[in-house]
């Protein structure tokens, strides 16, 4: 296979699904959104078993990749629905943080351009919560890099779910046409009988 084939692609794929998971995961972890850091923890998981796959000729392990990515898709249109306060979900939930911790987007108060404005009161500027400074003039406010982080991990999913599909059959082709004695044989051809 070329450099260009289709399992290169979805090698390179699978490795910008690594990079963009792991740019979320900091985020995450910086955020305490505990649901998001699993689940991109399993995503890391599927991803390099897609990989692992891709590299070795292993289409059950593109399979599982696939049908994670699925699930990946899901999920993905589920925080988008949650950041945007769509089908009755709200941001302002603790779904992300399970309940454990303040839910908050790391984005809310240090998103690109945001400049946070002290309490009026002097008194209130020796105190140490991050409650009581408010955000003002952001470039972007943060629901929608939540939502940008979704649509990005939507598009790289959708298009590795079309390289994937084309390898897997790709590789089922293959495999059809390798004979036990190590040769290969058309499929339209019947093998050669060794007696």
């Amino acid at each position: 296979m070329g450099c260009c084939s289709a399992r290169c692609m979805l090698i390179l794929l699978c490795g910008l699904q690594l990079i963009t998971a792991l740019e979320r995961q900091v985020f995450d972890f910086l955020g305490y959104q505990w649901a998001p850091i699993m689940i991109n923890f399993f995503h890391f998981i599927m991803v390099v078993l897609g990989l692992f796959g891709a590299i070795q000729y292993r289409s059950r392990y593109i399979i599982m990749y696939l049908l994670w990515l699925l699930f990946w898709v899901g999920w993905n249109v589920f925080v988008s629905c949650l950041y945007m306060d769509l089908g009755g979900l709200s941001k302002d939930s603790d779904v992300l943080s399970l309940g454990v911790s303040s839910h908050r987007s790391w984005w809310k108060d240090n998103g690109p351009g945001c400049q946070g404005e002290s309490p009026p009161s002097a008194g209130w500027q020796n105190q140490q919560n991050p409650e009581l400074s408010t955000v003002q003039s952001c470039w972007l406010e943060y629901q929608y890099i939540e939502v940008l982080h979704c649509i990005i991990q939507l598009l790289i999913s959708l298009l590795g779910f079309v390289y994937a599909c084309y390898v897997v059959n790709t590789f089922s082709d293959e495999e059809e046409s390798f004979n036990f004695f190590g040769e290969f044989h058309h499929p339209s051809k019947p093998p050669h009988l060794l007696f």
